[in-house]
């Protein structure tokens, strides 16, 4: 079978091929998906910008690489949403209006309560990741993966930032 034939010998014409595109309710579960991935980059920099105390630097550090995370995720999906013909919303009075995730106090902060605060964060974002999962699963089980990968690592980060909490 050469690459330009399809099973069974036949060419496909052009107007054959439209490609996968996302339902309304799959547009909107990875919407709810991209603002709590955008929400969680915003109050990771917040936390990073207003965190104090016994070991600042190393939480401050920390800080910076789940907003990378939240950011790349975030960017991620929001492409697969365009891949998938939806129009993904970033804007700020859009993930004011609709994020899941509780706001974030202003001023300074402490490092234990950053710990908190941001392991809070984490784990609601996961918990959005996870509600949607199995629904983004039946309809497209490649973005899926993409949010199995997402978990997965905020899942760790959220392990990590709260273990600074813990003693032995």
């Amino acid at each position: 079978m050469t690459a330009s034939s399809a099973p069974g010998g036949s060419r496909r014409s052009g107007t054959d091929v439209a490609g996968f595109t996302a339902s309304p309710q799959l547009a909107r579960a990875l919407q709810q998906i991209v603002v709590d991935l955008v929400e969680l980059h915003l109050q990771g920099k917040q936390a990073h910008w207003n965190v104090v105390g016994h070991n600042f630097r190393d939480l401050h550090l920390q800080l910076d690489e789940v907003v990378d995370e939240a950011r790349e995720a975030a960017d991620t999906i929001a492409e697969r949403m365009r891949a998938l013909g939806a129009c993904p919303d970033g804007r700020t009075d859009t993930v004011a209006a609709t994020t899941s995730l509780p706001g974030f106090p202003e001023g300074e902060q402490s490092v234990s309560t950053v710990v908190d605060l941001v392991t809070v964060r984490l784990r609601a974002t996961v918990d959005t990741l996870r509600t949607h999962r199995d629904q983004v699963d039946s309809e497209d089980p490649s973005t899926a993966d993409l949010l199995h990968g997402i978990i997965g690592s905020l899942e760790k980060y959220a392990w990590m930032v709260s273990s600074e909490n813990r003693s032995a």
